[in-house]
């Protein structure tokens, strides 16, 4: 019977033992699960669809000087995506890089939040292009980011290996010429496969006018076959396709493009001031390599056009629209967000 009660001693003081272990246990996780939920960021949380490449960066800058804020960026670009976005209903951005040739779109079919009375003192900070693009019916739907004055940028390096000095271009024939040195060491001058921002540019360039409003801005007229700049341009560039000089297959920004921008089989490209940041960003190994001067015009004019240049704008369905827009003012207004962009 004794050993029976020592026995019967020993299970209940072990089972003793294996209920305080257990019990030390589940406090433990509970300390780590309440420490834990007490790590929660409270921080307002934006955030911002952007394609510029310091765009990170300026989130990061910002967070410093507004600790009560954290910046989501996602380099999400394409307007479809934007559209998707919005036609489903949620995971939309607060913050949208929009072209200026896009905003009058989003803004006229209510998705921007109108910010006139929020910058009523910022109108002289802007050209007066650049202000003008950011708006719609005399109200502001965004802050201007860039604007886009045409030039040519060109890999020195290939345009050398051909032969050719690009500072000496100045007319369309020029660079005709050009393009037949460069396809014959197997490269081509420039990439279009079917880029309608390019086309349009272009067309400024050459003096076009192919759009027409009436006075009241309800009726619109394109006269691509009868205005005179787009023909000499299209009957221009049509003949470089023809002739083999422009590569037709690669579009823009693909990563096609990339590769052959990169490799050196594809020498230059027309576009706005605001490609040196994105060719860094793209193509970083041929960084040195490039150059820019003026785009040839059809007989050598001192003439220029706009491609592209984009604005910051808040979407309408945001719940942090103050925040938002202290976002959009450090990287469109504030100094400190400028000098970031400039410097790439």
């Amino acid at each position: 019977m004794a050993n029976l009660m020592s026995a019967f001693a020993r299970i209940l003081q072990q089972r003793n033992h294996f209920s305080r272990l257990l019990l030390s246990i589940l406090c433990v996780f509970s300390l780590l699960f309440s420490c834990g939920c007490g790590t929660k960021d409270s921080r307002t949380q934006i955030s911002v669809w952007s394609w510029e490449p310091s765009m990170k960066r300026l989130a990061e800058e910002f967070e410093l000087n507004n600790p009560d804020v954290h910046v989501t960026v996602k380099d999400t670009s394409g307007y479809n995506n934007l559209n998707s976005a919005i036609q489903d209903g949620y995971g939309m951005p607060d913050i949208v890089q929009l072209e200026y040739f896009a905003l009058p779109q989003y803004a006229v079919s209510g998705q921007l939040l109108d910010i006139t009375d929020r910058v009523k003192n910022t109108r002289t900070f802007y050209t007066p292009g650049t202000w003008s693009s950011v708006q719609l019916g005399g109200r502001v739907y965004g802050l201007p980011m860039d604007s886009g004055p045409m030039a040519w940028f060109y890999n020195d390096d290939v345009f050398k290996q051909a032969g050719v000095d690009a500072t000496k271009i100045h007319t369309w024939e020029d660079y005709r010429q050009a393009a037949r040195k460069l396809k014959d060491i197997g490269v081509y001058i420039a990439a279009d496969s079917g880029d309608a921002s390019f086309y349009n540019a272009m067309i400024w360039l050459a003096g076009g006018h192919p759009f027409m409003t009436s006075h009241d801005g309800k009726t619109v007229t394109v006269r691509l076959s009868k205005d005179k700049g787009t023909e000499e341009f299209t009957k221009f560039w049509q003949s470089m396709i023809d002739e083999g000089l422009i590569d037709i297959r690669t579009t823009t920004w693909s990563q096609r493009w990339k590769n052959g921008v990169g490799a050196g089989k594809i020498a230059s490209v027309f576009s706005g001031a605001w490609m040196p940041s994105l060719l860094l960003e793209n193509v970083p190994g041929t960084a040195g390599l490039w150059k820019v001067t003026n785009v040839p015009t059809m007989h050598g004019e001192k003439r220029n056009a706009e491609m592209g240049g984009s604005s910051l704008s808040v979407l309408k369905s945001s719940r942090k629209p103050e925040a938002a827009m202290r976002f959009v003012n450090f990287v469109c207004h504030d100094m400190r967000g400028i000098r970031t962009r400039v410097n790439g």
